[in-house]
């Protein structure tokens, strides 16, 4: 299986599904997918600039998943973004 390069470096470049908790009482929970690194993301979400996330800032990273293809993150995301995807991260994350 061919790896995505990154940079000029060659070094390779992954692409993330994260999970968020609010920081106030970890109930609010989230799930996205970005080719940002998952601090950088949340960096995103905690200034406001992502409507669904903006109303239970701040936000923590809980744990993020790296993967070497966009479709394998998407695939992630949506079964993460399942009953059942919801139900183990909630169970290991």
């Amino acid at each position: 299986m061919a790896m995505e390069t990154g940079d000029m470096a060659g070094e390779p470049h992954y692409f993330y599904v994260y999970f968020l908790a609010d920081v106030a009482t970890g109930e609010h929970r989230y799930v996205g997918q970005s080719s940002l690194k998952p601090a950088e993301r949340l960096k995103w979400h905690n200034s406001g600039s992502v409507p669904h996330t903006a109303k239970y800032r701040p936000w923590k990273i809980t744990a993020a998943i790296a993967v070497d293809s966009e479709s394998k993150a998407l695939e992630l995301e949506h079964y993460f973004k399942s009953h059942s995807g919801r139900v183990f991260a909630a169970k290991h994350f």
